[in-house]
Parts: structure tokens; sequence; C-alpha cells
């Protein structure tokens, strides 16, 4: 079936000499692959398109098997990201992390809006944790390993939350607080932040500013999380951390 999608390429591979295999997260008919022939060559009309975090309308020939792109017209490049090995760094893992917890051929028209958006933050913005950590919450949740932030995640009291247990899943109260030694105590403001990240669209937020502190705070907890129930190794996490430490973060 011949048709028109939006997509932003979120994987691309090469294939023999000349071709390429790209993953189009898009619109339309949510995650498909796609060979794009000859888009290796410097003459090829497909070689820009066949490059991650383009954002473009695909006239692609949509199969069972391995689709195959037609021509294509560039909506966004995104080349603020392109030019800053942080923002890259940030962007390949958010694709990253799409690809892998969302199905092929399977529309998901929200969390494609959602990460529009945030590689349209990061590409203007110079504070890129805030749409970080809000994608991937949802995208936590996409994969049904989202952490319990609306009550404690061990007795279910909804009053008086105060940390978070990576062990548990979850927001802790404060009678449950000393049953986790590893528990993070964490401040008001962000304890409500944290459903605000995961149920409101980057589009409803004008701008939220969190001291570094937090950041950090937060990072390391989401990090401590996802080694802990996520399912999948990423390789731009490695590099996200490589890139970290070169920055003295």
């Amino acid at each position: 079936m011949l048709r028109t999608i939006e997509g932003i390429v979120v994987k691309t591979q090469n294939y023999g000499e000349t071709h390429k295999i790209i993953t189009i997260f898009s619109k339309e008919v949510g995650k498909v692959s796609a060979i794009c022939r000859g888009a290796n060559k410097a003459k090829s009309q497909l070689s820009s398109l066949a490059q991650p975090f383009i954002k473009a309308n695909f006239l692609i020939y949509i199969s069972k098997g391995l689709s195959t792109v037609q021509q294509g017209e560039i909506i966004q490049s995104f080349r603020s990201i392109r030019e800053d090995i942080m923002k890259t760094a940030y962007a390949a893992y958010l694709v990253e992390l799409t690809t892998m917890l969302t199905e092929d051929k399977k529309t998901e028209k929200y969390l494609y809006n959602q990460l529009d958006l945030t590689l349209e933050w990061i590409n203007n913005e110079d504070e890129l944790m805030v749409p970080l950590f809000m994608l991937e919450l949802k995208l936590f949740k996409r994969g049904g390993f989202a952490p319990i932030i609306d009550c404690c995640a061990r007795c279910g009291n909804v009053n008086d939350l105060t940390s978070f247990s990576v062990r548990e899943g979850g927001l802790f109260c404060s009678n449950c607080f000393h049953t986790d030694e590893y528990a993070v105590q964490l401040s008001p403001n962000l304890i409500k932040l944290l459903p605000i990240f995961m149920n409101v669209g980057l589009e409803q937020i004008g701008s939220i500013k969190m001291k570094k502190s937090n950041i950090q705070l937060l990072r390391r907890i989401f990090d401590n999380y996802y080694d802990s129930y996520g399912s999948y190794r990423l390789k731009s996490r490695r590099f996200l951390e490589q890139i970290n430490r070169l920055e003295g973060q």
C-alpha cells in the first residue's frame, strides 16, 4: 500500500554498500522500518531523508515485512541538535527509548506528538532536562513500568509523600520512609512535579525552572529506576554517561 506519512527517523543502519534501512516513528501508522535504496550514494535524493532525527513527509510503500521509501519532503531537520554533542546525546537517548518501547505499525499519535515537541524544544532551547523528564515518564508508562507517583508505593497513602524508593517503584509517605534505607528524600515541589511530568503534555507547559541540584537528583533517580525496571540496554545511555563525565556533571 502506497501512502504518505509524517514521521521522525528514530533509527538508521546501512544495508549493503549503497542502501539504508530506517525506522520511522510516524503519526499515522506508528513505527515502521523501510529501506531507502541508494541512500548511501552522494547524489541520492533519499540520502538527506535517511538521517537520524529528520522529520519529513515520506511517500512509502508499506508492506507486511520491510517497507520501501519512494521519496519524501523534509519538514524539520533539527539542525541545532546535530551541531551540539550534548543535544545529540539526549535526542539519541529519547529516540532509542521510543524505538524500544513502542510496537511496530501501532498508531501512537500522542507519543508521536510529544516526541516531536520534545525534539523541537531540545533544538531551540538550552534547558533540556524538564522535557526530557516528561517524555521519559510517558514512555515508562507506555512500556508498562511507570513509577507510582500518586500515592505511597508501599501503603497507598495519598498524603504526606516525602521520598522516592527505587526498590518499591515509587513515592513513599513519611510512615514508610524508614522501610527502605536507600529511599531518597524529595522536596514537596519535586513531588508535585512528578505527576505533571507524567500526565501533562509539553504543549501545556510554559516554563518550569528547576535547581541544578534537583535536576541532578531526579536524573540519578530516573537512571537507577530504569536500570531496575527497564528491560532494554540502551547504547545511547552509555554515550550520555561518557559525555556527562567529560562535561563534569
